[in-house]
């Protein structure tokens, strides 16, 4: 299963409320607490960032950062309480790619992770296929069967963000202002645009296999990965 964020913290409080809020705002967290539970998470699953905490219980995340570093280049942003300068400058130097102090804002949190989120997502993926469906994010291209579909600019922007989201619920907020952005638009536009893509890429509109409709909340484009 894919996660766009990790935090590797042991104090459980902050740690919870933090992954409420980044899963409200549609980034897809999960917690662990030491060292260990961080190595087992990421052999089971795929992570786009790290918020990694310098006091880990007996270990240390400047330690688990240099193991880390071994075999992932995964951004990792340090969150501690610690103020050093000497602190700040080992973090950076041993492979970190930020270092946020505690007590921190949520919300600044939440913009530094999904600026975070957006150079990595973009840099990582430049074509998706599955099955007889195939994205090409670089030419701004779909085919299906082989075969070139036609799309409009905003069809195809609504599609690639739901395409490099899969498997995650998108709140139908974060589709208007990461696809729409500054623009207006209402839920009448959005199930518009969802409906043609599905007239476009599935094989039964009606009975979607992609693109998925998730009551109340927004939509899922689903796919089996390994």
């Amino acid at each position: 299963m894919k996660y766009d964020c990790l935090i590797v913290d042991d104090e459980e409080m902050l740690s919870e409320s933090t992954k409420e809020y980044f899963t409200t705002f549609g980034v897809r967290t999960a917690w662990v607490t030491d060292e260990k539970s961080c190595l087992e998470f990421l052999r089971k699953h795929q992570v786009d960032v790290i918020l990694l905490d310098i006091n880990l219980g007996t270990t240390s995340g400047f330690a688990l950062c240099r193991r880390l570093r071994e075999t992932t280049d995964i951004p990792i942003l340090f969150i501690s309480a610690r103020t050093s300068d000497d602190d700040m400058v080992l973090a950076l130097n041993i492979g970190g790619d930020d270092y946020i102090q505690k007590p921190y804002a949520l919300s600044v949190l939440l913009a530094k992770v999904k600026a975070v989120l957006r150079r990595y997502q973009d840099t990582t993926e430049t074509r998706f296929a599955h099955q007889d469906l195939v994205v090409d994010f670089d030419q701004m291209s779909v085919y299906l069967e082989g075969k070139k579909v036609a799309l409009r600019s905003l069809e195809f922007k609504l599609l690639a963000y739901l395409v490099t989201n899969r498997n995650r619920v998108v709140p139908k907020a974060e589709l208007f202002a990461r696809v729409w952005g500054e623009s207006f638009t209402s839920e009448n536009t959005l199930n518009v645009h969802i409906r043609h893509l599905r007239e476009k890429i599935e094989k039964d509109p009606t009975n979607p296999a992609y693109i998925k409709t998730v009551w109340g909340t927004g939509y899922i484009f689903e796919v089996e990965e390994s």
